[in-house]
């Protein structure tokens, strides 16, 4: 292969995947027309795994390119399906000026990457399926989901001021395991051993069967998350990953946790930094047995916020309910990762407290933004559209994928 110029390998970033718990598609296959995956009605030839995959090559995405590219094609197959059922196809002139402003990111014209891609056996059409696949759900995400998205004055207000030190995010993976303490020996070899692996897809075999959380049924993958937004204990350990790495086993009380590193990028837009979070935690006797786990579901069911819990409550001794508001850097590191992943409102049940014995059921109350009169507040709110646009988007294609018949042909 080829040499790239400097202007190529800037869009390496733009090639992360997700990963399935699927094996990998040999490259030899005697007939690379030959359908290897199907995708509810669609089908993925070995052609076009064997071209995304060097595609990936050429742009130097990290990671196993042949793992990437299965979950890139099969992620473009929902994509499409979705957007063709919402009546969205893309002209060709807009295929063609998508593809124009992808190459404009490494400072070439449309011919110049076309030219480059050919020069390293990707083809045309593999560059243009790709655009097209993006485009497509670009549309129908802003269809879908921009009027979700309208911010009012006082939610930019609470907001604004945020002056990050990092415009990192990343993309993990976790497995929490409980680990009551006659298991815990057990659970912590256990976790030591997945600790070793680098293939996304084991690690989403292993969180399918051990980790408690809900991102268990997607593997235990999670969408884009701002590095900021991360315990600080865990902001260290995440940067000191590559890609496919996972850290060491995390001991917290009554489980440990693990988290694999997926992808990492920098943006544009700078995060907010928060001086204060509030948080509620309702303490529920039997741990994780199916009746508490029902009895937490119903309790969802009839909470909206955090004040609702002081009629759950009422009657109760007052260590059932612990509501605090503390800053970032005084949160236990378990309560400040789950908490990570909610917006207000929203809660976890991932994790227990009384060696197992008491379901926490947790809940975000808010977060209190830090102050920066220096913000732009048309860009801001900007970003914060975005980011919730971008987070609609994600949990919509995991939808499409939990609902999908994926099929190894």
């Amino acid at each position: 292969m080829q040499l790239l110029t400097p202007s190529i390998r800037k869009l390496s970033a733009l090639a992360l995947g997700v990963t399935l718990a699927l094996g990998p598609v040999s490259a030899h296959a005697q007939n690379l027309f030959a359908p290897v995956l199907r995708i509810n009605d669609s089908v993925v030839t070995a052609y076009e795994l064997e071209q995304r995959a060097r595609m990936l090559s050429v742009l130097r995405a990290p990671g196993n390119p042949s793992e990437l590219a299965r979950e890139q094609l099969i992620d473009d197959r929902l994509r499409l399906q979705a957007a063709e059922e919402a009546g969205i196809v893309p002209s060709p002139e807009e295929v063609l000026d998508g593809m124009t402003e992808f190459a404009s990111r490494a400072n070439l014209s449309r011919e110049e990457f076309i030219q480059a891609l050919e020069a390293d056996g990707v083809s045309e059409q593999t560059f243009r399926d790709f655009v097209r696949a993006g485009l497509s759900w670009r549309l129908l995400v802003q269809a879908r989901f921009a009027g979700r998205v309208n911010l009012s004055e006082t939610e930019i207000d609470r907001a604004l001021g945020a002056s990050g030190e990092s415009s990192v995010r990343v993309l993990l993976s976790e497995i929490i395991m409980p680990a009551p303490p006659e298991q815990a020996e057990a659970v912590l070899e256990r976790a030591e051993r997945i600790s070793q692996t680098t293939s996304e897809a084991e690690f989403s075999a292993q969180a399918r069967q051990f980790s408690a959380t809900e991102s268990r049924g997607a593997g235990g993958r999670l969408p884009w998350q701002n590095l900021d937004e991360l315990p600080p204990v865990l902001r260290p350990l995440v940067l000191a990953l590559a890609p496919g790495e996972v850290t060491d086993p995390l001991p917290i009380p009554n489980a440990v946790a693990l988290f694999q590193l997926r992808g990492i990028e920098e943006t544009g837009f700078v995060p907010p930094t928060y001086s204060a979070i509030e948080y509620a935690a309702y303490f529920l006797p039997g741990g994780r047995s199916d009746a508490t786990l029902a009895q937490a579901r119903v309790l969802e069911s009839r909470v909206d916020r955090c004040d609702d819990l002081y009629g759950i409550a009422k009657g109760q001794p007052n260590e059932v309910l612990d509501r605090q508001t503390l800053p970032p850097a005084d949160i236990p590191t378990d309560i400040a990762f789950e908490l990570s992943k909610l917006d207000p409102g929203e809660v976890s049940t991932a994790l227990t407290r009384s060696n197992g014995q008491t379901l926490m059921f947790l809940m975000l109350c808010g977060r209190t933004a830090e102050m920066n009169d220096d913000v732009d507040r048309d860009q801001f709110a900007l970003g914060l559209r975005n980011q919730r646009l971008q987070s609609l988007a994600e949990s919509y294609l995991q939808q499409l994928r939990a609902d999908a018949r994926i099929v190894t042909q």
